[in-house]
């Protein structure tokens, strides 16, 4: 996949795509409005953040484009296209566990916190990485 023109938008299945690392120079876009919530996105080489009604949904540092996230109760599905060694935050329900995959292999298992956040790391290169991240 390639990068996004837009900051933001929708996809056919009602995914988000999002995000440009390409760009030296912050772009951003708030107000986007899917059904009754109001995303705001982050964008540029070093940090990629997607945040929904004030809350932060995904962050990326360095900066990431990411295609097709889909939010569910129980499965976060996206993939992602940057450059190097990247972290990743998200924003999921407190005080659960997860199982973190990439490309289908298992990564980890994590518990996060009461607010919900769990952080790791891929390599990203020139293919895009799906990912995938289950509730126990």
């Amino acid at each position: 996949m390639a990068v996004i023109k837009e900051v933001i938008c929708t996809e056919a299945d009602g995914s988000l795509s999002f995000g440009n690392y390409e760009v030296a120079d912050k772009q951003k876009a708030e107000g986007f409005k899917v059904g009754n919530d109001e995303y705001k996105v982050r964008t540029h080489k070093d940090v990629t953040r997607l945040s929904k009604n004030g809350s932060l949904v995904l962050e990326t540092v360095p900066g990431a484009t990411v295609h097709s996230l889909k939010v569910g109760d129980r499965v976060t599905t996206f993939d992602v296209e940057g450059s190097g060694s990247t972290m990743i935050t998200l924003e999921l329900a407190g005080d659960s566990s997860y199982s973190i995959y990439v490309d289908d292999v298992n990564l980890d298992k994590v518990t996060t916190n009461m607010t919900g956040k769990i952080s790791f790391s891929i390599e990203l290169d020139s293919n895009d990485k799906a990912v995938r991240i289950e509730k126990h």
